[in-house]
């Protein structure tokens, strides 16, 4: 493999990462290498274990953003294709401005990403047997990693839209999905609202053995911001029509998302507006009954340039994890692991 092409896997996720190398076109000259953050890619890349680098957006420690700034202020030799969950144009412009080559959607298509390395020279007539990486060197993956990654593409197809609807460039976290107990929902959503008073939108969802309900969670001192953005005059009448309508993009969307990837129809109910202008303590007080246990995927949206921030959580019923679980091994070929 002296002459092989060394190429990096850098992202956050196993499941990413294990579907984008089964996605590598077969036999071509790859030694490939693989990294879960970017910090950890750019020593990689400065070892040179990456001249070719797939390369995610969202990720902890340093982002892919800061990851290719970081290769061209350097002059390091990497080609850049990145593949990502944020989708916002903004974001593929700026991946671009920075140095990337491409920029491809997840769930990655192989023969799109076939055509990217193509694109960068590279001759799958020169490929020869055996080249490609070892399976068992592809990485295990959890359920609980596998879930979030379905979160973060749908997470990021919903912060396109919102994206287009205000005007302005959605900053997106790595999703954090949690098997929660009452009380530790209870902390997760304290830490939502911080000091601030919250207006919360609640909205069921149903659908191939799966329920729950998805909590859209606004401080009440960013409700005006939005509604600017909006150019819209916000009074005590108009104040519920618009978090009943940005909940309709944000909660839609992502439900959207995830219900294609897994291979189901969610069927959303009416959404709710709970307690307005109320504290979490008595948003919990008020739903305590249906939230014993829960799988939680919790998702803090920033709106860059500008002191407005929400989040999205998705509660799936304790009865639902098994069905869940099913579909996410049946679609991608998972180890049975539990959250």
């Amino acid at each position: 493999m002296d002459d092989a092409i060394p190429l990096l896997v850098c992202d956050d996720s196993s499941m990413a990462r294990k579907q984008l190398i089964r996605s590598l076109p077969a036999n071509w000259p790859l030694r490939i290498s693989q990294a879960e953050d970017g910090r950890r890619g750019l020593e990689l890349i400065r070892q040179g274990q990456g001249r070719i680098v797939l390369l995610d957006l969202t990720m902890p420690e340093m982002n892919g953003f800061d990851v290719l700034a970081q290769i061209r202020d350097e002059g390091l030799p990497a080609e850049v294709i990145v593949i990502s969950g944020d989708v916002q144009q903004e974001a593929i412009r700026r991946a671009k401005e920075l140095g990337a080559r491409a920029f491809l959607r997840k769930p990655v298509d192989a023969a799109e990403l076939a055509g990217a390395l193509l694109a960068l020279g590279m001759e799958p007539a020169a490929a020869r047997p055996g080249a490609q990486e070892p399976q068992h060197l592809l990485p295990s993956v959890s359920f609980r990693d596998a879930f979030r990654e379905l979160s973060n593409i749908a997470m990021g197809r919903a912060a396109e839209l919102l994206g287009r609807v205000l005007k302005v460039f959605i900053r997106l976290p790595v999703p954090n999905v949690n098997l929660l107990e009452a009380a530790e929902l209870q902390m997760t959503l304290a830490d939502a609202q911080g000091n601030h008073r919250v207006s919360a939108i609640c909205q069921g969802y149903i659908g191939g053995g799966i329920a729950g309900e998805a909590l859209l969670i606004f401080h009440d001192s960013a409700i005006a911001d939005v509604a600017g953005l909006l150019d819209s005059e916000l009074d005590s009448s108009s104040h519920p029509e618009l978090l009943l309508d940005l909940a309709a993009i944000i909660t839609g969307a992502c439900l959207s998302g995830l219900s294609e990837q897994l291979g189901i129809q969610l069927s959303l109910g009416h959404p709710l507006l709970l307690g307005q202008h109320c504290t979490i303590d008595e948003l919990i007080r008020l739903n305590r009954p249906r939230w014993q246990q829960t799988l939680a995927v919790e998702i803090s949206y920033a709106l860059e340039d500008h002191d407005i921030h929400f989040d999205l959580m998705l509660l799936f019923t304790e009865d639902s994890v098994a069905r869940l679980q099913q579909r996410v091994e049946m679609l991608h070929d998972l180890q049975d692991h539990r959250p």
